[in-house]
C-alpha cells in the first residue's frame, strides 16, 4: 500500500511538471521574456483563449488588428502582451494609450496590466478618467508614465491642456469600441487619433462588428487583420424571457428566479437610476440585501460597490447600463434584465456579465406587453432564447438569498505600506482567526476591504480596532 501511494505521488508530481512545461511552451512560443512567462503562470494563465490565440500571432508582429471579442473572453491579456512587447522599459515616457468606455473598465484594465507587469520593475501605469479629481492626475503626468489607461473625454482634456505628451506612443488600444460609439465618443476618439504619431500599432476590440466599427477601423487602422472567434457565450448562456404585466409582477418574480437557479451572485439591470433605487427598496422589504451601481455615484462609491459585491458580501447588485461595462467578475450566476434593453447590443453587453471564463450562466429578461416587438427583435440575434410561463417556475423555498461574508473597511492601504499579507497575518495570528473565516482582501492606495464570515464580523470589529497592523492602529468599519 505504501509503495502504491508513493507511486501515485510521483505520478502526480510528473503530471504537474508536464503541465508546467506545456504552460511555459505556450508563452515561450510567443517569444516572451522568461520572467513574464513565470509571472503569467503564477497568475493562473494555463492556456490561451481563442481571442488570445488568434490575435497574438499578429499583434506581437506589430500589425494592426480589429477583433470581435466580448468582455470575459481574455481580450485584456490579448492587448497587454503587445503593449509590453513594444515597451522600452528604460524610456520613461508615455508609450501606450488605452481608451475604454467607462471608469470601471479602465480601472480593471490598469489592474490587469499591473498584475502582468509585477515582475518587471519600475513600469508606471496611470489611469486617467473623469469623475475623480483632475489636479492629482496633472501632478502624476508631470512625473511621466509608461502606459496610460483612460476614458476618451478626460484623456482628451489632458492632451488639449498639454499635460499628456503623445510623441512617444507606439501602441494605441480601443477597447470595447462599440460601447464608446454608442455613448457618443466618436468625435473624442477621432480627435485623440488625429494627434497620435502616424507610425504606431493600433488594436481595436469590439463586442459587435457594426458598420460604424468598420468605418472607424478604415479611418484609423493601417491594413488591419480582421479577427473573429466563434461566439461561445451564446452556447453556454441559457436565456429565458418572461412576459409580465407590471413592475410588481417583476418584483415578485425576482425572488422566485434567484431561488430557482440557486444563484449566490445576481446582477439585475435597469434602464434608469431611479429604477435601481426603487427596486433596491422593494427587495429590502423582501429581506433581500442589494447594492446599487449607477452614474449618480461618485468614483469612490462605485469602486467600493464593485469591491464588496465581487468579494461576495452581498448577493445582489442592481446596475444601470452606464455601469454595466465596468463589471468584470468571473462567477456571476444569474443576470436579470428587469427592464428590456434598448437594443440588442446593450442586451449583448448585459448578458455577457454571466458565463465568463468558460463557465455557464443564466440570463432572464422581463417583457412588458408593449415591449413584445422589441423583444422579438432581440430574439432575432439570439435564436436560443425561449419564452417561458412564470406559472411553471419551480424553486426551492429553503434556499437563502444571502451572503456568507460581510466586508470591513480599513482606512489604510498601499500608501501606508499595507499589503494583503500584513492584514491576513494580523487576522490569523493576532486575532487567531481561521484562514477559512477570511475571504477576499482588496488593498487600494488609501484603504483596504476584507471579506469576513458573518459569524466573525462582530469579534473582528471589536478587536481589530485595538490591534496594530504592521505596527500601526487603523480605523475599522463595517460595509
Amino acid at each position: 500500500l505504501q509503495l502504491l501511494l508513493c507511486l501515485q505521488f510521483w505520478l502526480l508530481v510528473l503530471d504537474q511538471k508536464r503541465k508546467e512545461r506545456v504552460i511555459k511552451m505556450v508563452f515561450r512560443d510567443l517569444n516572451l521574456e522568461q520572467n513574464l512567462i513565470e509571472n503569467l503562470e503564477s497568475l493562473g494563465y494555463k492556456t490561451l483563449t481563442p481571442i488570445q490565440e488568434n490575435s497574438l500571432k499578429y499583434s506581437l508582429e506589430k500589425k494592426d488588428i480589429i477583433a470581435r471579442a466580448k468582455t470575459g473572453s481574455g481580450k485584456t491579456l490579448a492587448f497587454c502582451l503587445p503593449i509590453i512587447n513594444n515597451l522600452d522599459k528604460k524610456k520613461y515616457r508615455v508609450q501606450s494609450l488605452i481608451l475604454a468606455p467607462t471608469r470601471e473598465l479602465a480601472t480593471q484594465i490598469a489592474t490587469t496590466l499591473r498584475e502582468v507587469l509585477r515582475s518587471t520593475q519600475n513600469i508606471k501605469v496611470l489611469t486617467l478618467c473623469g469623475g475623480v479629481p483632475y489636479r492629482p492626475q496633472v501632478v502624476s503626468l508631470e512625473h511621466e508614465a509608461h502606459i496610460i489607461v483612460g476614458t476618451a473625454g478626460r484623456v482628451l482634456k489632458h492632451i488639449n491642456e498639454g499635460n499628456l505628451k503623445l510623441e512617444n506612443i507606439n501602441t494605441f488600444v480601443l477597447d470595447e469600441a462599440d460601447k464608446m460609439l454608442d455613448m457618443g465618443f466618436f468625435d473624442d476618439i477621432s480627435n485623440v487619433c488625429s494627434l497620435l504619431p502616424k507610425q504606431r500599432q493600433t488594436l481595436l476590440f469590439s463586442a459587435t462588428f457594426s458598420n460604424e466599427i468598420k468605418n472607424l477601423a478604415l479611418e484609423f487602422l493601417n491594413n488591419p487583420v480582421n479577427i473573429e472567434v466563434e461566439d461561445e457565450e451564446q452556447n453556454i448562456i441559457k436565456q429565458v424571457f418572461y412576459e409580465v404585466n407590471s413592475r410588481d409582477a417583476k418584483d415578485n418574480l425576482i425572488e422566485k428566479l434567484i431561488k430557482k437557479y440557486q444563484a449566490n451572485s445576481t446582477i439585475i439591470f435597469c434602464n434608469q437610476r431611479v429604477t435601481c433605487e426603487e427596486l433596491a427598496d422593494s427587495l429590502y422589504e423582501r429581506d433581500i440585501d442589494a447594492l446599487t451601481l449607477h452614474s449618480d455615484l461618485d468614483q469612490k462609491q462605485r469602486d467600493e460597490t464593485l469591491t464588496i459585491f465581487s468579494n461576495k458580501s452581498y448577493p445582489v447588485l442592481i446596475a444601470s447600463d452606464v455601469a454595466s461595462r465596468g463589471i468584470d467578475i468571473n462567477d456571476i450566476d444569474l443576470v436579470i434584465n428587469y427592464d428590456l434593453a434598448l437594443n440588442y447590443k446593450i442586451h449583448t453587453h448585459r448578458i455577457g456579465r454571466t458565463a465568463r471564463a468558460g463557465k455557464g450562466g443564466v440570463a432572464i429578461t422581463f417583457v412588458l406587453p408593449n415591449e413584445a416587438k422589441s423583444a422579438l427583435e432581440i430574439k432575432e440575434h439570439f435564436p436560443d432564447i425561449v419564452f417561458e410561463d412564470e406559472k411553471e417556475i419551480v424553486f426551492d423555498n429553503s434556499f437563502e438569498i444571502d451572503s456568507i461574508f460581510r466586508s470591513i473597511f480599513i482606512n489604510g492601504g498601499k500608501k501606508q505600506k499595507l499589503r494583503k499579507g500584513d492584514i491576513l497575518g494580523c487576522l490569523t495570528v493576532a486575532l487567531e482567526l481561521n484562514v477559512n473565516d477570511i475571504g477576499k482582501i482588496d488593498v487600494f492606495d488609501f484603504c483596504s476591504y476584507v471579506a469576513l464570515k458573518k459569524a466573525k464580523l462582530k469579534f473582528v470589529l471589536e478587536n481589530l480596532q485595538k490591534t496594530k497592523i504592521k505596527g500601526k492602529y487603523y480605523n475599522i468599519y463595517e460595509k
